[in-house]
């Protein structure tokens, strides 16, 4: 039987509530884990993850049958359960309910996994894509 042959690439971008310095060193790997986990039962190949204390991008190539917003429903729903229930039970967790998310070419893949890979050393010496770190939409009031 034949399959449908396709690349699409999405950098997604995330933060916590308020920005809140929440990812702290001891739950970063199990909270990624996480999220790696539940993008792999959507279908999704992840590609890159990475953050820093307020917030977490991840790099996927996502089959046509899913969507960006059941992606990011998925992957932050079932990590903050995790949190809030088995991880950090006692501590404060939210994200937040807004996210960006990007398409990237497959010549990009490289360079956005390079990016993400690296956030807490971008964070550091400031270099970052202004666009890739934006988690939500500034309201104008419009």
């Amino acid at each position: 039987m034949r399959a449908p042959f396709t690349q699409l690439y999405l950098h997604c971008v995330w933060g916590t509530w308020d920005r809140l310095p929440l990812i702290t060193p001891q739950v970063e790997r199990r909270l990624y884990e996480a999220i790696a986990k539940k993008a792999h039962e959507l279908k999704c190949d992840v590609l890159a993850l990475g953050g820093i204390a307020d917030h977490i991008h991840l790099l996927v190539r996502f089959p046509t049958t899913l969507s960006v917003a059941d992606l990011l429903k998925g992957v932050k729903g079932s990590s903050s359960h995790l949190m809030t229930h088995e991880i950090a039970p006692n501590e404060f967790f939210k994200w937040a309910g807004t996210y960006g998310a990007f398409t990237v070419s497959k010549s990009g893949v490289a360079g956005g996994s390079d990016y993400i890979s690296n956030q807490k050393t971008h964070h550091a010496e400031r270099k970052l894509v202004d666009d890739w770190e934006r988690c939500e939409i500034e309201d104008s009031g419009k």
